[in-house]
């Protein structure tokens, strides 16, 4: 599925599906698949093992997307492990040491990529496939064993971590590959690489002068026409292990028969159940010596005894697919029922951005996998992705009496602040002994700062504390918990209760009479339509939640500035009212349910639909236009929306800071900028 998982993730690609994801993640996911096309060759050698067979029959594979520069090998380098170096290796103590030592450091491409490259000559060489030279073999730390074959060609001209390789241990370096325009200085290596899509081969016989794509298929053609290479795409993407030895997990349904092997477990005998009374003692698996778990397996073939399979499955294969249950969770006669066809994709999905490349990649090869099994028919699981942020903390810390960091839990600690209120230190509440203040970091049973909600539930509610997680940051970045934000949270539901109550208090309303709005009500009304309009995107379209809560505590600022009494008045906070609570709802359900019924609602809130923006109340009855003289700024006048030039110069003469800007001189032009500003030139 590597091809098909790269086409849909890959930005740019015109296969592309996820243009609802992060480019992060989808960055992340390409390079992890790690589509690569090129050519996989072999340098021919006479090498033999102990027995006087050719190892690897002759021939060391190297796989690489530059065959262009096939005529610029000076030097290979083979992993560690290479069947070349450990042959290498058996008389030869320090190669035999420098090998154990390359397999204590960094095991990944990315620590490999950061770590001094090391190398040691072998002593032995293979021939180059087209020029029939030696070319000799080192072991570099750098090359992984499980990326290809283990080996790589050496060009140092026109790779730099072949050319800081080279540079180390002096060894050739031949650029056959150049550009026009561009230099070629040893000592630094950034002018030597050559843009493929302008650079022509040199220095490289009968492919002298060819660009990138045509050196490539002639070099391919070559080493096919000797039975030594071909084209190939590789991927960087591997299969992951189905079966873990674990207790806990899912358990394969395979009975081991003597005589048949590996037979499946009937489906009348599904599900396999684990075992609730296994204690792992740190001696492996325990469900090898639980003999109930063993008990009467018989092969299902042949009727022998026979020993069930105690391996279990990763978790990968659960989390993969377990969110497909919920479309349809009451159907009990199959694995995915007919509700997915509904649900999926899902609209939105939620999940950090810890998880780019492992659940996120194999929850959209399963779906895949259970599309061709005629489970689902989408091609992806989710069309939007949102990662969401981490919960950080302060950390507090002491030393133990065993030199070892003992990590205090914040609520613990009796907080010591500064003049501004700033956290400086604390002291354990137990014993009233210093404790250090350490980073804010992400809460983490490590490191305790790990924060109980449930005491500032029990103390200021449910709602409260909902209200201060999304409001202390946007949903995709880190939100830095804090006792004093709760506090202010709780201290905006109250002024929330008391403006609803207050004009609850007052009495019933009439109905709105949008036609008998003077101009006051009518610029309540269009800051209330365009709270709507914002918040709305921004819950629905930006996910930004702490903006769409800042939108509607601006928006009850202005109401409880709106003191009018009049029937249409309170009509107008009526529906003000009724607004905020349906747009809070979703973040304080609680507090927002009983104010509903309070504004005289009789229909549950969770039913009632979103508020939708008035267009044309948002329309603004006057506008600020900024006047200018020669560019710079000399007065504002308040406007009608679409005021015409001539209308806003002789608006624009009556202010006296323009007149006197005007004196003695000419006008020579007018610009309007519509609605927004008016600029007189003069000479």
């Amino acid at each position: 599925y590597a091809e098909e998982l790269l086409d849909h993730v890959q930005i740019g690609n015109p296969k592309a599906t996820l243009n609802g994801w992060p480019d992060k993640v989808r960055l992340m996911q390409e390079n992890w698949i790690g589509k690569s096309e090129g050519v996989r060759f072999a340098f021919p050698h006479t090498i033999q093992d102990a027995s006087g067979a050719l190892i690897g029959d002759g021939k060391m594979y190297v796989f690489t997307t530059r065959a262009d520069t096939i005529m610029g090998v000076t030097f290979c380098a083979v992993a560690p492990e290479h069947a070349l170096a450990t042959h290498a290796a058996a008389n030869n103590p320090a190669l035999a040491a420098f090998i154990e030592e390359c397999k204590t450091g960094g095991t990944t491409e990315a620590e490999l990529a950061t770590q001094e490259k090391k190398g040691m000559a072998t002593g032995l060489s293979v021939m180059h496939p087209l020029t029939g030279e030696a070319v000799a073999v080192w072991v570099g730390n750098y090359v992984l064993m499980s990326y290809g074959d283990g080996a790589v060609m050496g060009v140092p001209a026109h790779d730099e971590r072949d050319f800081a390789f080279a540079k180390k241990y002096n060894l050739k370096i031949q650029q056959v590959v150049a550009a026009e325009g561009e230099s070629f200085d040893l000592q630094t290596w950034a002018d030597w690489y050559g843009d493929k899509q302008r650079a022509v081969c040199v220095n490289s016989g009968a492919f002298d002068g060819l660009p990138y794509k045509a050196a490539v298929d002639a070099v391919a053609a070559q080493l096919a026409a000797k039975g030594l290479g071909e084209k190939k795409t590789t991927f960087r993407l591997r299969d992951w292990g189905v079966s873990r030895q674990r207790y806990w997990g899912t358990p394969i349904p395979i009975i081991h028969c003597a005589e048949h092997g590996a037979v499946p477990v009937p489906e009348q005998d599904l599900p396999v159940v684990l075992p609730q009374d296994c204690i792992p003692d740190g001696s492996g698996n325990p469900l090898h010596k639980h003999e109930g778990f063993h008990a009467g397996v018989v092969c299902p073939v042949c009727g022998q005894p026979a020993r069930r399979e105690t391996d279990t499955m990763d978790t990968f294969v659960d989390s993969s697919w377990y969110f497909m249950r919920y479309c349809d969770p009451a159907n009990t006669e199959k694995m995915v029922a007919d509700g997915a066809d509904y649900w999926m994709p899902m609209d939105q999905y939620i999940g950090g951005i810890e998880h780019a490349i492992l659940h996120l990649m194999y929850f959209r090869f399963y779906h895949k996998l259970m599309r061709d099994a005629g489970l689902v028919q989408s091609d992806e699981p989710a069309t939007n992705l949102l990662c969401q942020g981490m919960v950080v903390a302060e950390t507090f810390s002491r030393s133990g009496t065993d030199g070892q960091t003992d990590w205090i839990n914040p609520a613990d600690v009796e907080l010591e602040r500064d003049e501004r209120g700033k956290i400086t230190g604390g002291k354990l509440r137990a014993d009233g002994s210093a404790v250090q203040l350490g980073a804010v970091e992400k809460m983490s049973k490590s490191k305790n700062n790990g924060v109980d909600p449930q005491g500032l539930v029990d103390r200021y509610g449910a709602d409260t504390v909902r209200l201060f997680s999304m409001f202390a940051a946007p949903p995709d970045q880190s939100l830095e918990w804090s006792d004093s934000g709760v506090e202010g949270a709780f201290r905006f539901i109250k002024r929330l209760w008391t403006l609803v109550n207050t004009h609850i208090d007052q009495g019933p309303t009439v109905v709105l009479d949008i036609t008998s709005l003077n101009d006051e009500q009518k610029e309540m009304r269009r800051l209330l339509h365009d709270a709507i309009a914002k918040v709305s995107d921004d819950v629905s379209r930006r996910y930004t939640f702490n903006t769409a809560i800042a939108a509607i505590m601006e928006l009850c600022n202005h109401l409880s500035r709106f003191d009018d009494h009049s029937e249409q008045g309170r009509a107008v906070q009526q529906e003000a009212c009724l607004a905020i609570v349906r747009m809070l709802n979703p973040i304080i359900p609680h507090v927002c349910e009983n104010l509903w019924a309070a504004l005289g609602e009789t229909t549950a809130l969770y039913s009632a639909s979103w508020p939708e923006a008035d267009e044309a109340a948002r329309k603004k009855l006057q506008l600020e236009l900024v006047i200018q003289i020669n560019g710079k700024v000399r007065g504002r006048l308040e406007a009608s929306p679409g005021i015409d030039k001539d209308s806003a110069l002789e608006q624009a003469l009556q202010i006296e800071n323009i007149q006197r800007h005007l004196e003695g001189v000419s006008i020579r032009k007018v610009i309007l900028v519509p609605d927004r500003l008016l600029n007189i030139v003069v000479g």
